[in-house]
């Protein structure tokens, strides 16, 4: 049984189709939540894994969300425990910004289902072993990021390159959102905040557009996410289910 810290920021961006994929493996989920304990100071010491999820806020942020540095100082602690880490979004960002790329506003952003091809490094990645050499994944983000310096790119886009990366054989970034289920993606849409990132005069012609593509893709993405997730967590120390009985004589 392996023991994960996952950081979230928000309530409407939690685990979503990781939740009972991490509960099948009989593994156990701490979550910190910053939105509730902006001032948490999280040890990673003693833990297997750590999952950092998506939110509103940024790289540069800082100063207003102290804890996005206490996050970045965890993950490399984690690193250097050669700890799995698995970061999604703004949890892609914070990877690459605690490794000392650059993070920065993108010149457009990605909102709705976009296509993404596999690089040669992602061909041979274990954890992509699924993807076909160009899959149609779920975005929400206005932010990109630099390939950290020792980072392989395993995934990219057409409007924004870097879109998912490896560091050593068990950090990962994820800037797409395989994660996302159906309502998930519904809860997204009808956010009044995430409306108004679409732009009011255009929001509900958008949000028609993007939920008839979910309605398109969401089973191939659910797919895929069992297998992608499934692969990284293989990655954790296994359930032994073989239990053994000492046998006594009376």
């Amino acid at each position: 049984m392996a023991k994960i810290m996952v950081f979230q920021h928000v309530p409407y961006e939690p685990l979503g189709t990781l939740d009972p994929l991490i509960r099948s493996h009989k593994h156990r989920i701490r979550y910190i939540n910053f939105g509730r304990d902006p001032h948490a100071q999280p040890d990673i010491q003693g833990y297997d894994a750590l999952i950092i999820l998506g939110g509103p806020m940024n790289i540069g942020d800082e100063a207003e969300f102290p804890h996005l540095n206490v996050e970045k100082a965890v993950i490399l602690d984690a690193i250097s425990k050669d700890i799995p880490i698995l970061g999604i979004c703004l949890g892609a960002q914070l990877i690459a910004s605690a490794l000392g790329a650059s993070v920065r506003p993108a010149q457009e952003k990605e909102i709705g289902w976009y296509q993404m091809r596999l690089t040669d490094k992602g061909k041979s990645d274990p954890v992509f072993d699924a993807f076909q050499s160009a899959e149609d994944v779920f975005q929400w983000h206005g932010y990109t990021f630099d390939l950290p310096e020792g980072a392989e790119l395993l995934v990219e886009g057409n409007q924004i390159k870097n879109q998912a990366f490896r560091y050593n054989d068990k950090v990962y970034g994820f800037q797409f959102h395989l994660e996302a289920s159906m309502p998930l993606i519904k809860r997204w849409l009808n956010l009044p905040a995430h409306q108004a990132e679409l732009g009011l005069d255009n929001a509900p012609e958008k949000i028609a557009s993007i939920w008839r593509q979910t309605q398109n893709e969401i089973s191939r993405s659910l797919a895929l996410s069992e297998e992608v997730f499934g692969a990284f967590l293989s990655k954790l120390p296994r359930v032994n289910e073989k239990h053994h009985f000492v046998h006594r004589h009376f």
